[in-house]
């Protein structure tokens, strides 16, 4: 490696001076050090470009004989003698800037002065030198030699940076790693280097070393403070961050207190506001909304209702419903929040949001009558959010509407009053909340009737296990001719709950069947028939007993009830047979003048069969029409019942008739198209997977994880109204699909009562087998034919 600087030393020394005038010349523009530590810098940098270069003249001309040789020979020897002792002078004056200057030590060290001292007695032995020798001479040749001092020479540049190295020890945690780091070795590399050099005659590695760790210590200093850059930085946006913050805290609590205020005002429940922000944030969360637009729409739904401070409190507080004149003032709410929130410059989405929310997609909403994408976007999202709110909340005018009725209200009004996208978002979120919830309600322990029905527990579910309730009833008559007794009503409700109210009946879908009392009175209300037996031992009917013990079995077997109380040695046994399969029962108790107590609700795993029931009523079917390809079906419930797996080849084209059942009262209440797999094409089957469920009203739905489905649903012409495509449903109505197949891609369509739809599914797992089926919700499909 030597023989290889040797060789070409002149071209490296060349090349080390260059770069060391360039880093100088960088030294002289750069901003980040002081004034004092750039100029020790630079003159450390012209010092090792000088030493090298000089040092490569009299590599040059050693042996020249010519007078022009002569005076290089003996100038650049001079200097860089001489210059190598001012390396280790500006170096100290480098550490001396770089603990003082900085305030790391209050002091000047004694080694620091030391290594000063003896640097100025080396420049000045470098003198004498050129008079007596002592270093060095040369010969008649022009060739230089080492005279009997020369390792004098080589004490300063050794000794001085080991007594400048153990300041750099006990001060190193005064100094960054990196600064450390470049300290070292500036000190070391040349001492290892000189020692090299004694045996190593005829190479300047020493020289090249100096200038090489004069390069690094820029470098180093460069990288330290472009770290401590970056860590200012860093540090400064962390506080910029806390500073928002802290401002947005500061605006979260300023908005939730002043919305806290505007709600005393009872135009809605306290916590409407914050119901209808957060929820607006979830849609635009799943919408893919990023952070800063999100919490843009929290915000302004949270301020939507900041208007109501201009409508007069006798509207506001008004219990009685309000006049045309009072609804128009009402409306103006959405400007009044407008016009507040249009002086907050910073935020202009406040205002958007809050006088745009009222607007409707169809273009028949206020103030503006803005339509579809006109509106801004941040206004139909709280429009969403608004609506869900409003409807499942119990306000002054209305009590809360259950969920069926708030997705139906939703799935309705989608493309009208709803931006398309966020309503089924909407839906998305009722639906994964309705299947997640808890759906079972909890059922009162006990109940104090007074007067007839005064008193009433929650719904106890009848389904096809075995049910029994067990309770205790005590009298509480207060006069000898006082009637006491409990009673069961037999009921179907949205929420599991007696209602009396026409606005609760209605919402809820209230529907009671029959009343039954324990001495075998029964009430049959809306059951298409029912069948009560009274059974007791001799004098039991008539024996009077202040507490009594009472056991409810029941089950139900598709449009029947089997019911059996028993208190004592009596018994009654019923049959109610309910208008179709489509109908769910509960059980609620009440009584009049007694305390039912000890509650208790036992749910057996034995499940009822035909053999169990009385049949008081023939089966209603409405499949009794004609039959082709498929069998026909009737589903009761939701996909309770489904046709045969179909494969999907390249096209395939389904006809069939469809008849919504007289329970029907839904929109979804109608046929669905199924793609799917199965390892035996049976829906359900083995390996199933559920690409899409096309509901002919234009909702889709399939696993995410294997499928992704596009649709598209407009209204024809010819369609004047969900509520009149329901009752047009009812009447009957055929049907046609066609599912077009390319590898991977199927389009299905289908047309139907002036609804349009076009819906494509792309599976995620290839083109493997494909099935179709058909099933829906209370609807019979019949004449069902398969064209390939």
């Amino acid at each position: 490696m030597f023989d290889l600087i040797r060789t070409h030393q002149l071209n490296i020394m060349l090349s080390l001076a260059s770069a060391c005038v360039s880093f100088a010349i960088l030294l002289f523009v750069t901003h980040f050090l002081g004034k004092r530590r750039k100029m020790i810098l630079i003159a450390m940098e012209i010092i090792a470009t000088s030493l090298l270069s000089f040092d490569r003249m009299a590599y040059i001309y050693s042996g020249d004989t010519s007078l022009s040789g002569y005076i290089w020979v003996r100038v650049s020897n001079f200097f860089v003698f001489f210059l190598t002792a001012g390396i280790v002078f500006t170096f100290n004056l480098y550490l001396l800037d770089l603990y003082n200057g900085d305030k790391k030590i209050e002091y000047f060290p004694f080694r620091l002065k030391l290594v000063m001292v003896s640097s100025a007695i080396e420049m000045l032995l470098v003198i004498i030198s050129q008079f007596t020798g002592l270093f060095y001479t040369f010969d008649e040749n022009n060739v230089y030699h080492r005279g009997p001092g020369f390792l004098i020479c080589y004490l300063i540049p050794v000794i001085c940076p080991i007594i400048q190295y153990t300041v750099i020890r006990q001060h190193k945690k005064d100094v960054s790693n990196l600064i450390y780091v470049s300290l070292v070795l500036y000190i070391f590399v040349p001492i290892i280097m000189g020692i090299i050099q004694i045996f190593e005659y005829g190479i300047s590695i020493v020289n090249m070393a100096m200038v090489l760790v004069s390069i690094s210590l820029y470098i180093f200093t460069y990288l330290d403070i472009n770290g401590a850059a970056i860590r200012a930085h860093q540090i400064e946006i962390g506080e910029l961050k806390e500073g928002e913050q802290r401002m947005k805290r500061l605006f979260d609590q300023t908005t939730s207190a002043f919305v806290k205020t505007l709600e005393k005002k009872e135009a809605h429940p306290q916590g409407y506001s914050l119901k209808v922000a957060r929820l607006a944030k979830r849609i635009a969360e799943m919408a893919g909304k990023d952070e800063e637009r999100c919490n843009e729409v929290y915000y302004a739904a949270l301020l939507q209702d900041i208007g109501l401070l201009g409508i007069p409190d006798s509207i506001i507080e008004k219990k009685e419903n309000l006049t045309d004149e009072e609804l128009e003032i009402l409306k103006s709410k959405p400007v009044i929040s407008g016009e507040i929130l249009s002086d907050i410059a910073e935020y202009p989405y406040l205002r958007d949001g809050v006088l745009y929310s009222n607007e409707r997609y169809d273009g028949s909403g206020y103030p503006e009558g803005l339509k579809g994408n006109a509106i801004p976007e941040i206004a139909r999202i709280i429009a969403v959010a608004d609506a869900y709110v409003s409807l499942t909340t119990d306000e002054r005018y209305s009590e809360a509407t259950p969920y069926i009725i708030v997705r139906e209200e939703f799935v309705m009004k989608s493309g009208t009053y709803f931006d398309p996208e966020f309503a089924q978002i909407m839906i998305q979120i009722m639906d994964r909340e309705f299947i997640n919830s808890d759906t079972e309600v909890p059922v009162e322990t006990e109940l104090v009737c007074r007067t007839y029905r005064s008193a009433v527990s929650a719904g106890v579910p009848i389904t096809s296990h075995f049910t029994k309730i067990r309770f205790t009833c005590d009298e509480m008559v207060t006069s000898e001719n006082g009637f006491s007794t409990p009673s069961v009503i037999l009921f179907d409700s949205y929420d599991r709950h007696f209602h009396d109210n026409p606005k609760s009946i209605k919402a809820y879908e209230y529907q009671e069947y029959g009343e039954i009392w324990p001495d075998g009175h029964y009430i049959s209300t809306c059951a298409r028939n029912m069948k009560v037996v009274h059974k007791s031992t001799e004098g039991s009917a008539h024996e009077s007993k202040k507490t009594v013990n009472y056991v409810i079995t029941m089950a139900k077997y598709e449009d029947h009830i089997k019911f059996e109380m028993t208190a004592g040695d009596s018994i009654i046994t019923a049959s109610i047979a309910l208008f179709d399969n489509t109908k769910e029962a509960f059980a609620a108790l009440t009584g009049e003048n007694c305390h039912i107590r000890d509650i208790e609700i036992e749910r057996t795993d034995r499940e009822i069969t035909e053999a169990d029931i009385e049949r008081i009523s023939d089966v209603i079917s409405y499949t009794d029409r004609l039959q082709s390809d498929i069998p026909n079906i009737q589903i009761d419930r939701t996909r309770t019942a489904s046709t045969e797996g179909v494969k999907l080849e390249d096209e395939l084209r389904i006809y069939f008739h469809f008849l919504a059942l007289p329970s029907a009262n839904l929109v979804w209440h109608c046929p669905y198209i199924l793609l799917f797999y199965s390892d035996d094409g049976k829906v359900g089957g083995n390996g199933y997977k559920e690409y899409a469920l096309l509901k002919i009203n234009g909702e889709v739905s399939g696993d995410l994880t294997c499928a992704e489905n596009i649709i598209s649903m407009k209204k024809k012409n010819e369609f004047t109204g969900w509520d009149n495509w329901k009752e047009l449903t009812k009447e009957g109505a055929e049907c046609e699909v066609l599912l077009l197949k390319n590898g991977n891609k199927i389009r299905t369509s289908t047309e139907n009562l002036g609804i349009e739809i076009e819906n494509t599914t792309l599976i995620k797992e290839g083109s493997g087998d494909v099935y179709v089926a058909l099933t829906g919700d209370e609807v019979a499909l019949t004449d069902i034919r398969v064209m390939r």
